[in-house]
């Protein structure tokens, strides 16, 4: 038997234990969610941005057939970006609910196994062999599904993840993006609407770069430059590809 007084501590390092994995788990579902978001928002301005350069580059000061391409060309990247995230994520659910289904039937084909893995799993995060063995018999007898979700995959059987609200902050975050280059061409009158178009596409890029690579702690400069690169290409490109059309006809 334990100490009063060691029973405690036993019990303020297992729950701490418990607490860092389960707010490690929710930390980086909403970063997952933010990044995707972020990238949403970047599609949404490239891809927009390079249909309205290139209608405006064919018919300069046509704004009627300009606000026709973009409003059809955010549309139709809405609804793909949600269709997309959509399938991706029922996928995402599906395997979520899977685990949960085999760390279930593991558990009741064997629960000295299973109570043996999560003590391992607690051992590896520093805790004594004795103190890991501890908090695994009592989160187990809490809830034993729960305690192995936690301490394994981060998942929580009540909280999966969901693909209508996935596809839809996918949609929203393409949108918003997408509203940067259609509202500076449609504001800003020809011939200045392409070439500030561009700078306050470039500018929006970068912004977007810079906030995904400190979501993904990676360096800030090598995405921008990245992102910004790929963005003036791309609206190079169809810029070009409208001018000549625009002469052709």
């Amino acid at each position: 038997m334990l100490a009063p007084g060691r029973r405690g501590e036993h019990d303020l390092e297992g729950a701490a234990a418990s607490n860092q994995v389960s707010q490690a788990s929710q930390l980086a579902s909403r970063l997952n969610w933010l990044r995707a978001g972020v990238l949403g928002a970047n599609d949404g301005i490239v891809s927009v941005a390079g249909l309205v350069v290139g209608v405006a580059a064919a018919n300069p000061g046509a704004t009627r057939v300009i606000l026709t391409a973009a409003v059809a060309g955010v549309l139709a990247g809405a609804v793909s970006m949600a269709a997309g995230e959509y399938v991706s994520v029922s996928t995402q659910a599906d395997t979520e609910r899977a685990e949960v289904g085999r760390i279930r039937a593991g558990l009741a084909h064997d629960p000295d196994a299973g109570l043996a893995d999560l003590a391992s799993r607690y051992q590896d995060r520093g805790l004594s062999a004795a103190t890991a063995l501890q908090v695994a018999r009592e989160l187990t007898a809490h809830d034993a599904v729960a305690a192995h979700l936690e301490a394994g995959p981060g998942l929580r059987e009540d909280d999966y993840t969901s693909p209508w609200a996935a596809a839809a902050a996918s949609a929203v975050a393409f949108v918003l993006g997408a509203a940067l280059p259609v509202l500076t061409i449609l504001v800003v009158p020809s011939p200045l609407d392409v070439p500030l178009t561009m700078a306050a596409v470039l500018a929006g890029l970068a912004l977007t770069g810079w906030v995904s690579a400190l979501l993904g702690h990676a360096p800030a400069g090598r995405a921008v430059v990245r992102v910004v690169a790929g963005g003036a290409l791309a609206m190079g490109v169809t810029w070009g590809i409208g001018s000549l059309v625009g002469t052709a006809v």
